[in-house]
């Protein structure tokens, strides 16, 4: 299959400045997208729990937005999912930035209640009378959600005692079912006891609010992460697409010139930046998903480029009489066909995926499709025009030069010869 017919030749050259302009002026906005209305970090760097609800009945966002609200839970975030090809199911994706279930109020209230003594405190008699050795915690942990409880005694704990224990102190509730709490470690006398998530909390509070018949007795999903450890992913993924972006840039200098290096960098930052750019302003979530849509784009972006450049190289070998521009032209023009059946296979997996995905894969498939088509325009208007750029600015025109000097060496020993 042939798009483009041998020997055809395209001006790629001539207007690369507007098209540069046109990329300036994609990257500017991208940029200014950052500050506003700046990105929608979802629940994996900003930390908070996340819950997917299929409701009953049909319901409004704005509904569910006043109930979580009326709740104490600052600032949430109600989006409605949709499924295509299918009827609507009234999901929902409801966002908080509050984590864990219990405060530190909460915290020393079950303390207090386990019988736990501060560290050097000696007990009392009232202490004895009310906290007999088998419902008296040595110690006691929390797990980071507030979901889980674990106590340590040093005797055979009475669990219907502790159960008591554990009642009656609001905002703690514990989890339905009759092994709560439970024996974990017969030898160690540790027991655990399941509270009701963050997650649990709000969506009884929502039933509450809307009523049984419209909020399910559970969520499809339920997510959490701190902000502490969403900070650390945050950072973690910036150092990711930094250190792949460095890397190859050692790669392209050792494999071709230090020439060509630069402009598959630009292209590089130029791509993952109107990828993240139009990620934003279609409002959707920046989340581990996208950074690995980014790091796909990076290396997608980079073989296309590296194809172009290693058929410069060879190029600049065989064409002798021609500018640098001129063999850029005939470089690009000679892989355009190729270039053309490879990213439109790939873009048009990734329109499938948009069409029929859901939630997460329609946000990577997004973002790899704008990826796909920015990094095959970037290896053709970014990459090969700045290259030409430094080779002229900065080497004085060194590529076609070289070709002059082994042109005249040659015929030199061909006169020689003669």
């Amino acid at each position: 299959m042939e798009f483009i017919k041998p020997g055809q030749q395209f001006d790629f050259m001539g207007k690369r400045w507007l098209f540069i302009g046109l990329s300036a002026l994609l990257l500017l906005a991208s940029i200014v997208t950052f500050f506003k209305p700046g990105p929608h970090l979802g629940t994996d760097f900003k930390g908070g729990t996340e819950l997917e609800v299929a409701f009953l009945k049909s319901t409004e966002a704005g509904d569910i937005r006043a109930a979580v609200e009326s709740l104490g839970f600052a600032a949430p975030d109600v989006i409605r999912v949709k499924d295509s090809g299918a009827e609507d199911t009234h999901r929902f994706l409801i966002r908080v930035q509050e984590v864990s279930a219990l405060g530190e109020d909460q915290k020393e209230a079950l303390r207090q209640k386990l019988c736990v003594l501060p560290e050097g405190t000696a007990p009392s008699a009232e202490y004895e009378a009310r906290c007999p050795a088998n419902a008296r915690a040595s110690e006691i942990k929390f797990s980071p959600g507030g979901d889980k409880v674990t106590m340590r005694y040093e005797a055979e704990p009475d669990l219907a005692a502790i159960r008591a224990q554990l009642t009656g102190i609001p905002g703690v509730e514990l989890r339905a079912g009759e092994n709560n709490p439970v024996v974990v470690s017969a030898r160690d006398h540790k027991v655990e006891a399941q509270l009701k998530s963050r997650g649990d909390q709000l969506l009884d509070g929502l039933r509450s609010k809307l009523g049984a018949d419209v909020v399910p007795e559970r969520a499809l999903r339920v997510e959490w992460i701190g902000p502490k450890a969403g900070a650390q992913l945050r950072d973690a993924a910036i150092r990711s697409i930094a250190i792949a972006i460095v890397f190859i840039m050692a790669y392209i200098a050792f494999r071709f010139d230090l020439r060509f290096a630069p402009g598959g960098i630009l292209a590089l930052v130029h791509d993952v930046g109107i990828a993240l750019g139009a990620m934003i302003i279609t409002h959707r979530e920046i989340t581990l998903s996208t950074v690995a849509a980014m790091l796909t784009i990076v290396g997608y972006s980079i073989t296309d480029t590296v194809v172009v450049y290693d058929r410069i190289r060879e190029n600049l070998t065989k064409h002798r009489n021609i500018s640098f521009a001129a063999i850029i032209n005939l470089s690009i023009s000679e892989m355009l066909g190729r270039t053309i059946i490879t990213s439109g296979v790939t873009a048009l997996s990734m329109v499938c995926f948009l069409v029929w995905g859901t939630g997460v894969i329609k946000d990577f498939a997004f973002a790899l499709l704008i990826g796909i088509l920015v990094g095959t325009y970037s290896s053709i208007y970014v990459a090969a025009p700045f290259t030409e750029w430094i080779d002229r600015r900065f080497f004085g025109g060194q590529a076609t030069a070289q070709k002059k000097i082994t042109r005249t060496k040659a015929v030199k020993r061909a006169d020689a010869v003669v």
